[in-house]
């Protein structure tokens, strides 16, 4: 018996333009492949900071709350005043300061800029997995 011969060893061309059905279904290890971007992405956020790893809770804290269907996150051109105000409304809670008319001057501009960073980040990489894995096949 010549083995090489078979049919589940035939290439997509031997199959006269037909192919099976089993070879038709998209990738079957997509969620696996995710879970391991999630593991390996875990990994290195405990690389962070101690500071940047409290204020990684007040966003994703955040994100958890904007992710539901019809979000601005998952928005094709996210709104930049939208974001702006999510990013002081954590900053807000992240770093209480003195109730002065002159807030937003008081503000400290770098913890406000990496605030912005890790929240970019973060629905960045929310889009990204939504795309990944709920994405419809028909």
């Amino acid at each position: 018996m010549n083995y090489f011969k078979e049919s589940y060893l035939q290439t997509p061309e031997e199959y006269n333009g037909r192919m099976p059905f089993y070879l038709t279904y998209p990738m079957t290890n997509v969620y696996q492949t995710e879970k391991e971007y999630e593991r390996d992405m875990e990994r290195m956020k405990e690389l962070y900071p101690k500071r940047m790893k409290q204020l990684l809770a007040y966003v994703e804290e955040e994100c958890d709350k904007m992710e539901y269907e019809g979000s601005m996150m998952y928005d094709e051109y996210p709104d930049k005043v939208l974001l702006y105000r999510t990013a002081a409304g954590i900053y807000d809670k992240a770093a209480p300061i003195q109730e002065t008319e002159d807030r937003e001057r008081r503000r400290d501009r770098d913890l406000m800029d990496v605030i912005q960073v890790l929240l970019f980040d973060e629905m960045y990489r929310r889009r990204g997995r939504r795309r990944r894995c709920c994405r419809r096949w028909w």
